[in-house]
Protein backbone atom coordinates (compact mmCIF):
# COMPACT_ATOMS: atom_id res chain seq x y z
CA UNK A 1 0.00 0.00 0.00
CA UNK A 2 2.99 2.34 0.18
CA UNK A 3 2.60 3.55 3.75
CA UNK A 4 5.10 6.13 4.99
CA UNK A 5 7.41 5.77 7.98
CA UNK A 6 6.50 9.26 9.19
CA UNK A 7 2.85 8.29 9.61
CA UNK A 8 3.25 5.55 12.20
CA UNK A 9 -0.15 5.90 13.91
CA UNK A 10 -2.28 5.84 10.76
CA UNK A 11 -0.04 3.19 9.17
CA UNK A 12 -0.66 0.80 12.04
CA UNK A 13 -4.42 1.25 11.77
CA UNK A 14 -4.38 0.95 7.96
CA UNK A 15 -2.44 -2.30 8.25
CA UNK A 16 -5.06 -3.69 10.65
CA UNK A 17 -7.89 -2.61 8.33
CA UNK A 18 -6.39 -4.63 5.48
CA UNK A 19 -7.23 -7.81 7.40
CA UNK A 20 -10.96 -7.15 7.91
CA UNK A 21 -12.07 -8.71 4.62
CA UNK A 22 -10.24 -11.39 2.64
CA UNK A 23 -10.88 -9.78 -0.74
CA UNK A 24 -9.25 -6.51 -1.74
CA UNK A 25 -12.14 -5.86 -4.15
CA UNK A 26 -15.68 -7.08 -3.42
CA UNK A 27 -18.23 -4.79 -5.02
CA UNK A 28 -21.37 -4.24 -2.94
CA UNK A 29 -22.78 -1.32 -0.94
CA UNK A 30 -24.16 -3.34 2.00
CA UNK A 31 -21.08 -3.09 4.23
CA UNK A 32 -20.63 0.63 3.52
CA UNK A 33 -24.26 1.42 4.37
CA UNK A 34 -23.98 -0.60 7.58
CA UNK A 35 -20.92 1.31 8.80
CA UNK A 36 -22.21 4.69 7.62
CA UNK A 37 -25.38 4.03 9.63
CA UNK A 38 -23.29 3.25 12.70
CA UNK A 39 -21.40 6.53 12.18
CA UNK A 40 -24.58 8.64 11.95
CA UNK A 41 -24.85 8.73 8.15
CA UNK A 42 -22.19 11.37 7.39
CA UNK A 43 -22.89 11.00 3.65
CA UNK A 44 -26.10 12.97 4.26
CA UNK A 45 -24.18 15.98 5.61
CA UNK A 46 -21.65 16.58 2.86
CA UNK A 47 -21.06 19.81 0.92
CA UNK A 48 -22.38 19.82 -2.68
CA UNK A 49 -20.84 16.79 -4.41
CA UNK A 50 -19.31 16.41 -7.87
CA UNK A 51 -19.05 12.64 -8.43
CA UNK A 52 -16.52 11.53 -11.08
CA UNK A 53 -16.32 8.11 -12.76
CA UNK A 54 -14.59 6.78 -15.89
CA UNK A 55 -11.73 4.53 -16.94
CA UNK A 56 -9.09 7.15 -17.70
CA UNK A 57 -8.82 10.81 -16.77
CA UNK A 58 -10.79 10.83 -13.50
CA UNK A 59 -7.90 12.15 -11.44
CA UNK A 60 -6.76 14.74 -13.97
CA UNK A 61 -10.32 15.99 -14.48
CA UNK A 62 -10.79 16.23 -10.73
CA UNK A 63 -7.48 18.10 -10.32
CA UNK A 64 -8.55 20.63 -12.97
CA UNK A 65 -11.98 21.14 -11.43
CA UNK A 66 -10.37 21.62 -8.03
CA UNK A 67 -7.99 24.24 -9.43
CA UNK A 68 -10.94 26.10 -10.94
CA UNK A 69 -13.13 25.92 -7.85
CA UNK A 70 -10.29 27.04 -5.57
CA UNK A 71 -9.36 29.92 -7.90
CA UNK A 72 -12.96 31.11 -7.54
CA UNK A 73 -12.47 31.21 -3.78
CA UNK A 74 -14.08 27.88 -2.91
CA UNK A 75 -13.11 25.61 -0.03
CA UNK A 76 -12.85 22.20 -1.67
CA UNK A 77 -12.73 18.69 -0.22
CA UNK A 78 -11.40 16.02 -2.58
CA UNK A 79 -11.25 12.24 -2.51
CA UNK A 80 -9.13 10.15 -4.87
CA UNK A 81 -7.40 6.77 -5.10
CA UNK A 82 -5.02 5.09 -5.13
CA UNK A 83 -2.32 7.16 -3.48
CA UNK A 84 1.22 7.36 -4.80
CA UNK A 85 3.55 7.98 -1.87
CA UNK A 86 1.34 8.46 1.23
CA UNK A 87 -2.21 7.36 2.00
CA UNK A 88 -2.98 10.95 3.06
CA UNK A 89 -2.97 11.96 -0.65
CA UNK A 90 -6.40 10.34 -0.98
CA UNK A 91 -8.15 12.84 1.31
CA UNK A 92 -8.03 16.62 0.96
CA UNK A 93 -9.87 18.55 3.64
CA UNK A 94 -10.75 22.11 2.58
CA UNK A 95 -7.84 22.19 0.15
CA UNK A 96 -5.09 20.59 2.22
CA UNK A 97 -3.99 16.97 2.52
CA UNK A 98 -5.44 15.47 5.67
CA UNK A 99 -3.14 15.80 8.69
CA UNK A 100 -1.77 12.68 10.33
CA UNK A 101 -3.49 13.17 13.71
CA UNK A 102 -6.86 13.84 12.03
CA UNK A 103 -6.54 10.77 9.78
CA UNK A 104 -5.55 8.48 12.66
CA UNK A 105 -8.48 9.70 14.77
CA UNK A 106 -11.01 9.14 11.96
CA UNK A 107 -9.65 5.67 11.20
CA UNK A 108 -9.74 4.66 14.88
CA UNK A 109 -13.33 5.90 15.19
CA UNK A 110 -14.41 3.85 12.16
CA UNK A 111 -12.47 0.80 13.34
CA UNK A 112 -14.23 0.92 16.74
CA UNK A 113 -17.67 1.36 15.17
CA UNK A 114 -17.05 -1.48 12.72
CA UNK A 115 -16.25 -3.86 15.56
CA UNK A 116 -14.20 -6.29 13.49
CA UNK A 117 -17.01 -6.99 10.98
CA UNK A 118 -16.01 -7.84 7.39
CA UNK A 119 -15.40 -4.72 5.32
CA UNK A 120 -12.87 -3.99 2.60
CA UNK A 121 -9.98 -1.59 3.08
CA UNK A 122 -11.41 0.84 0.50
CA UNK A 123 -14.86 0.75 2.07
CA UNK A 124 -13.80 1.57 5.63
CA UNK A 125 -11.31 4.23 4.55
CA UNK A 126 -14.01 5.81 2.36
CA UNK A 127 -16.32 5.98 5.39
CA UNK A 128 -13.50 7.64 7.35
CA UNK A 129 -13.10 10.20 4.56
CA UNK A 130 -16.84 10.94 4.53
CA UNK A 131 -16.70 11.49 8.27
CA UNK A 132 -13.93 14.06 7.83
CA UNK A 133 -15.71 15.74 4.94
CA UNK A 134 -19.01 16.00 6.83
CA UNK A 135 -17.41 17.55 9.92
CA UNK A 136 -15.36 20.25 8.18
CA UNK A 137 -17.19 23.07 6.39
CA UNK A 138 -16.48 23.37 2.67
CA UNK A 139 -18.17 24.62 -0.47
CA UNK A 140 -17.60 21.52 -2.60
CA UNK A 141 -16.64 17.85 -2.44
CA UNK A 142 -14.98 16.35 -5.51
CA UNK A 143 -15.56 12.63 -5.16
CA UNK A 144 -13.64 10.23 -7.40
CA UNK A 145 -14.94 6.69 -7.86
CA UNK A 146 -12.54 3.96 -6.81
CA UNK A 147 -13.65 1.20 -9.21
CA UNK A 148 -16.63 1.11 -11.56
CA UNK A 149 -19.38 3.26 -10.11
CA UNK A 150 -22.66 1.45 -9.49
CA UNK A 151 -21.35 -0.63 -6.56
CA UNK A 152 -18.37 1.54 -5.64
CA UNK A 153 -18.15 2.59 -1.99
CA UNK A 154 -18.40 6.26 -3.01
CA UNK A 155 -21.81 5.71 -4.64
CA UNK A 156 -23.86 6.38 -1.51
CA UNK A 157 -24.55 10.05 -2.28
CA UNK A 158 -28.20 10.33 -3.29
CA UNK A 159 -28.16 13.87 -4.62
CA UNK A 160 -24.88 14.98 -6.15
CA UNK A 161 -24.87 18.47 -7.65
CA UNK A 162 -23.14 17.11 -10.77
CA UNK A 163 -21.75 13.84 -12.10
CA UNK A 164 -18.92 13.44 -14.61
CA UNK A 165 -18.07 10.37 -16.70
CA UNK A 166 -14.66 10.51 -18.38
CA UNK A 167 -13.80 8.17 -21.29
CA UNK A 168 -14.80 4.54 -20.76
CA UNK A 169 -12.38 1.89 -21.99
CA UNK A 170 -11.25 -1.60 -21.02
CA UNK A 171 -9.88 -2.06 -17.48
CA UNK A 172 -10.87 -4.25 -14.52
CA UNK A 173 -12.96 -6.42 -16.85
CA UNK A 174 -13.04 -9.22 -14.26
CA UNK A 175 -15.17 -6.93 -12.06
CA UNK A 176 -16.97 -4.67 -14.52
CA UNK A 177 -17.68 -6.82 -17.57
CA UNK A 178 -16.06 -7.86 -20.83
CA UNK A 179 -17.74 -5.34 -23.16
CA UNK A 180 -17.63 -1.55 -23.26
CA UNK A 181 -21.39 -1.54 -22.83
CA UNK A 182 -21.21 -3.49 -19.58
CA UNK A 183 -18.34 -1.37 -18.27
CA UNK A 184 -20.23 1.82 -19.21
CA UNK A 185 -23.31 0.53 -17.36
CA UNK A 186 -21.24 0.24 -14.18
CA UNK A 187 -19.82 3.75 -14.63
CA UNK A 188 -23.29 5.14 -15.39
CA UNK A 189 -24.39 3.86 -11.98
CA UNK A 190 -23.32 7.20 -10.49
CA UNK A 191 -25.97 9.09 -12.51
CA UNK A 192 -28.74 10.28 -10.18
CA UNK A 193 -32.25 11.60 -10.84
CA UNK A 194 -32.22 15.21 -11.99
CA UNK A 195 -28.47 15.74 -11.50
CA UNK A 196 -26.69 16.96 -14.65
CA UNK A 197 -24.02 14.61 -16.01
CA UNK A 198 -21.00 15.79 -18.01
CA UNK A 199 -19.87 13.07 -20.42
CA UNK A 200 -16.40 13.03 -21.96
CA UNK A 201 -15.56 11.42 -25.31
CA UNK A 202 -17.05 7.92 -25.60
CA UNK A 203 -17.43 5.12 -28.10
CA UNK A 204 -20.91 4.82 -29.58
CA UNK A 205 -21.46 1.64 -27.54
CA UNK A 206 -20.56 3.27 -24.24
CA UNK A 207 -22.44 6.51 -24.94
CA UNK A 208 -25.66 4.68 -25.83
CA UNK A 209 -25.64 2.98 -22.42
CA UNK A 210 -24.87 6.23 -20.56
CA UNK A 211 -27.52 8.13 -22.51
CA UNK A 212 -30.19 5.51 -21.82
CA UNK A 213 -29.43 5.55 -18.09
CA UNK A 214 -29.60 9.35 -17.98
CA UNK A 215 -32.92 9.41 -19.83
CA UNK A 216 -34.39 6.80 -17.47
CA UNK A 217 -33.47 8.97 -14.47
CA UNK A 218 -34.28 12.38 -15.94
CA UNK A 219 -30.65 13.47 -15.63
CA UNK A 220 -29.64 16.14 -18.19
CA UNK A 221 -26.61 15.07 -20.23
CA UNK A 222 -23.86 17.52 -21.19
CA UNK A 223 -22.10 15.42 -23.81
CA UNK A 224 -18.82 15.97 -25.64
CA UNK A 225 -19.33 16.39 -29.38
CA UNK A 226 -22.97 17.33 -28.95
CA UNK A 227 -23.14 19.93 -26.16
CA UNK A 228 -19.48 20.92 -25.94
CA UNK A 229 -16.18 20.47 -27.74
CA UNK A 230 -12.56 21.01 -26.74
CA UNK A 231 -9.65 21.09 -29.15
CA UNK A 232 -6.07 22.29 -29.46
CA UNK A 233 -5.73 25.05 -32.03
CA UNK A 234 -2.63 27.16 -32.75
CA UNK A 235 -1.10 26.39 -29.37
CA UNK A 236 -4.30 27.20 -27.48
CA UNK A 237 -7.22 25.27 -26.01
CA UNK A 238 -10.51 26.17 -27.67
CA UNK A 239 -13.63 25.17 -25.73
CA UNK A 240 -17.06 25.71 -27.19
CA UNK A 241 -20.57 25.10 -25.84
CA UNK A 242 -24.02 26.66 -26.07
CA UNK A 243 -22.86 29.65 -24.02
CA UNK A 244 -20.07 30.52 -26.43
CA UNK A 245 -16.38 30.00 -27.12
CA UNK A 246 -13.45 30.10 -24.70
CA UNK A 247 -9.89 30.68 -25.93
CA UNK A 248 -7.59 29.37 -23.18
CA UNK A 249 -3.95 28.35 -22.67
CA UNK A 250 -3.18 24.69 -23.24
CA UNK A 251 -3.43 22.58 -20.07
CA UNK A 252 -0.28 22.55 -17.98
CA UNK A 253 -0.83 18.78 -17.59
CA UNK A 254 0.93 17.41 -20.70
CA UNK A 255 -0.51 15.09 -23.32
CA UNK A 256 -3.21 15.35 -26.01
CA UNK A 257 -5.59 13.36 -23.80
CA UNK A 258 -5.57 16.25 -21.32
CA UNK A 259 -7.47 18.35 -23.88
CA UNK A 260 -10.46 16.04 -23.39
CA UNK A 261 -10.03 16.03 -19.60
CA UNK A 262 -9.83 19.83 -19.60
CA UNK A 263 -12.97 19.97 -21.72
CA UNK A 264 -14.88 17.83 -19.21
CA UNK A 265 -13.59 19.95 -16.31
CA UNK A 266 -14.59 23.19 -18.06
CA UNK A 267 -17.99 21.79 -19.02
CA UNK A 268 -18.48 20.85 -15.37
CA UNK A 269 -17.45 24.26 -14.09
CA UNK A 270 -19.75 26.00 -16.60
CA UNK A 271 -22.62 23.71 -15.58
CA UNK A 272 -22.04 24.78 -11.97
CA UNK A 273 -22.19 28.45 -12.99
CA UNK A 274 -18.50 29.38 -12.81
CA UNK A 275 -16.95 32.09 -14.96
CA UNK A 276 -14.15 32.19 -17.53
CA UNK A 277 -11.49 32.93 -14.91
CA UNK A 278 -12.28 29.70 -13.06
CA UNK A 279 -12.11 27.79 -16.35
CA UNK A 280 -8.71 29.30 -17.16
CA UNK A 281 -7.38 28.41 -13.71
CA UNK A 282 -8.58 24.85 -14.25
CA UNK A 283 -6.17 24.38 -17.13
CA UNK A 284 -3.27 26.54 -15.91
CA UNK A 285 -3.11 25.77 -12.17
CA UNK A 286 -3.89 22.04 -11.94
CA UNK A 287 -1.22 19.69 -10.63
CA UNK A 288 -1.44 15.89 -10.81
CA UNK A 289 1.71 13.81 -10.22
CA UNK A 290 2.72 10.69 -12.20
CA UNK A 291 0.75 11.73 -15.26
CA UNK A 292 3.47 12.43 -17.81
CA UNK A 293 5.50 14.02 -15.04
CA UNK A 294 9.02 15.23 -15.78
CA UNK A 295 11.24 14.10 -12.89
CA UNK A 296 13.87 16.68 -11.98
CA UNK A 297 14.79 15.79 -8.37
CA UNK A 298 16.04 12.72 -6.55
CA UNK A 299 18.62 10.00 -7.21
CA UNK A 300 17.04 8.68 -10.41
CA UNK A 301 16.60 12.18 -11.82
CA UNK A 302 20.23 12.91 -10.97
CA UNK A 303 21.31 9.77 -12.86
CA UNK A 304 19.32 10.90 -15.87
CA UNK A 305 20.63 14.46 -15.75
CA UNK A 306 24.21 13.20 -15.62
CA UNK A 307 23.52 11.14 -18.75
CA UNK A 308 21.88 14.08 -20.53
CA UNK A 309 18.53 12.28 -20.71
CA UNK A 310 15.03 13.61 -19.93
CA UNK A 311 13.30 11.39 -17.33
CA UNK A 312 9.51 11.00 -17.45
CA UNK A 313 7.10 9.15 -15.18
CA UNK A 314 3.57 7.99 -15.96
CA UNK A 315 1.23 5.79 -13.94
CA UNK A 316 -1.25 4.88 -16.69
CA UNK A 317 -1.73 1.13 -16.90
CA UNK A 318 -4.40 0.14 -19.42
CA UNK A 319 -4.61 0.00 -23.21
CA UNK A 320 -6.08 3.49 -23.63
CA UNK A 321 -3.44 4.98 -21.32
CA UNK A 322 -0.64 3.32 -23.29
CA UNK A 323 -2.04 4.74 -26.52
CA UNK A 324 -2.34 8.24 -25.02
CA UNK A 325 1.20 8.32 -23.63
CA UNK A 326 2.70 6.87 -26.82
CA UNK A 327 0.83 9.48 -28.88
CA UNK A 328 2.31 12.25 -26.74
CA UNK A 329 5.88 11.01 -27.24
CA UNK A 330 5.23 10.51 -30.96
CA UNK A 331 4.20 14.16 -31.24
CA UNK A 332 7.36 15.46 -29.50
CA UNK A 333 10.47 16.55 -31.41
CA UNK A 334 12.32 13.36 -32.41
CA UNK A 335 14.60 11.82 -29.77
CA UNK A 336 15.54 8.29 -28.80
CA UNK A 337 13.09 6.83 -26.24
CA UNK A 338 13.92 4.02 -23.83
CA UNK A 339 11.34 2.55 -21.45
CA UNK A 340 11.38 1.10 -17.94
CA UNK A 341 8.11 -0.71 -17.26
CA UNK A 342 6.46 -2.65 -14.44
CA UNK A 343 2.83 -3.81 -14.49
CA UNK A 344 0.26 -5.75 -12.50
CA UNK A 345 -0.73 -9.22 -13.66
CA UNK A 346 -4.36 -8.12 -14.05
CA UNK A 347 -3.49 -5.72 -16.91
CA UNK A 348 -3.26 -6.25 -20.66
CA UNK A 349 0.51 -5.85 -20.90
CA UNK A 350 0.77 -6.47 -24.65
CA UNK A 351 -2.11 -4.10 -25.34
CA UNK A 352 -0.51 -1.38 -23.22
CA UNK A 353 2.93 -1.80 -24.82
CA UNK A 354 1.91 -2.21 -28.47
CA UNK A 355 1.67 1.55 -29.29
CA UNK A 356 5.28 2.03 -28.14
CA UNK A 357 6.73 -0.54 -30.57
CA UNK A 358 7.40 2.00 -33.37
CA UNK A 359 8.79 4.55 -30.92
CA UNK A 360 10.99 2.96 -28.27
CA UNK A 361 14.62 2.00 -28.65
CA UNK A 362 14.28 -0.56 -25.87
CA UNK A 363 12.08 -1.82 -23.05
CA UNK A 364 13.57 -2.84 -19.71
CA UNK A 365 11.11 -4.52 -17.38
CA UNK A 366 11.08 -4.69 -13.58
CA UNK A 367 9.15 -6.28 -10.75
CA UNK A 368 7.13 -3.67 -8.85
CA UNK A 369 8.61 -3.59 -5.32
CA UNK A 370 6.04 -4.73 -2.76
CA UNK A 371 3.22 -5.32 -5.27
CA UNK A 372 1.20 -8.42 -4.39
CA UNK A 373 -0.18 -8.92 -7.90
CA UNK A 374 2.87 -7.76 -9.85
CA UNK A 375 3.65 -9.26 -13.24
CA UNK A 376 7.11 -10.90 -13.19
CA UNK A 377 9.64 -8.81 -15.10
CA UNK A 378 10.52 -11.73 -17.37
CA UNK A 379 6.86 -12.28 -18.30
CA UNK A 380 6.43 -8.58 -19.05
CA UNK A 381 9.55 -8.64 -21.22
CA UNK A 382 8.08 -11.56 -23.18
CA UNK A 383 4.91 -9.51 -23.76
CA UNK A 384 7.04 -6.62 -25.02
CA UNK A 385 8.94 -8.91 -27.35
CA UNK A 386 5.70 -10.24 -28.82
CA UNK A 387 4.59 -6.74 -29.87
CA UNK A 388 7.95 -5.89 -31.43
CA UNK A 389 9.91 -4.20 -28.65
CA UNK A 390 13.54 -5.06 -27.87
CA UNK A 391 12.85 -6.16 -24.30
CA UNK A 392 14.77 -7.61 -21.36
CA UNK A 393 14.20 -7.76 -17.58
CA UNK A 394 16.41 -6.09 -14.95
CA UNK A 395 16.73 -6.90 -11.22
CA UNK A 396 16.05 -3.39 -9.88
CA UNK A 397 14.62 -0.07 -11.01
CA UNK A 398 18.05 1.54 -10.75
CA UNK A 399 19.58 -1.19 -12.96
CA UNK A 400 16.73 -0.81 -15.44
CA UNK A 401 17.17 2.94 -15.59
CA UNK A 402 20.93 2.63 -16.15
CA UNK A 403 20.23 0.48 -19.21
CA UNK A 404 17.49 2.84 -20.43
CA UNK A 405 19.79 5.85 -20.08
CA UNK A 406 22.48 4.11 -22.11
CA UNK A 407 19.95 3.13 -24.80
CA UNK A 408 18.41 6.61 -24.96
CA UNK A 409 21.75 8.34 -25.18
CA UNK A 410 22.52 12.00 -24.59
CA UNK A 411 19.59 14.11 -25.73
CA UNK A 412 17.20 11.18 -25.45
CA UNK A 413 14.24 10.42 -23.21
CA UNK A 414 13.59 7.70 -20.63
CA UNK A 415 10.08 6.79 -19.50
CA UNK A 416 9.21 4.88 -16.32
CA UNK A 417 5.68 3.57 -16.81
CA UNK A 418 3.03 0.86 -16.54
CA UNK A 419 1.63 1.17 -13.02
CA UNK A 420 0.58 3.72 -10.42
CA UNK A 421 2.17 1.41 -7.84
CA UNK A 422 5.50 1.61 -9.66
CA UNK A 423 5.09 5.38 -10.01
CA UNK A 424 4.37 5.66 -6.29
CA UNK A 425 7.47 3.67 -5.44
CA UNK A 426 9.58 5.93 -7.65
CA UNK A 427 8.14 9.13 -6.18
CA UNK A 428 8.40 7.86 -2.60
CA UNK A 429 11.84 6.32 -2.61
CA UNK A 430 13.61 7.98 -5.52
CA UNK A 431 12.31 11.53 -5.48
Amino acid sequence: MGFDAHDAASDAILTRLLSLHPKIIDLTLDRVHRLLGAMGDPERSLPPVVHIAGTNGKGSTQAMMRAGLEAAGGRVHAYTSPHLARFHERIRIAGALIEEAHLAALLEECERANGGAPITFFEITTVAAFLGFARTPADWLLLEVGLGGRLDATNVVDRPRLTVITPVSFDHEQYLGRTLGKIAAEKAGIIKPGAPCVVGPQTDEAFAVIEARAEALGAPLIAEGRDWTARAERGRLVFEDGAGLLDLPLPNLPGPHQIDNAGAAIAGLRALGFDDAACEAAVTAAEWPARLQRLKRGPLADMAAAAGVELWLDGGHNVAAGAAVAAWFAARPPARLAMVCGMLETKDAAGYLRPFAPLAESLTTVDIPGAQAGLPAATLADAGGRVGLRAAPAPTIADALQKALADAGRGGRALICGSLYLAGYVLRDNG
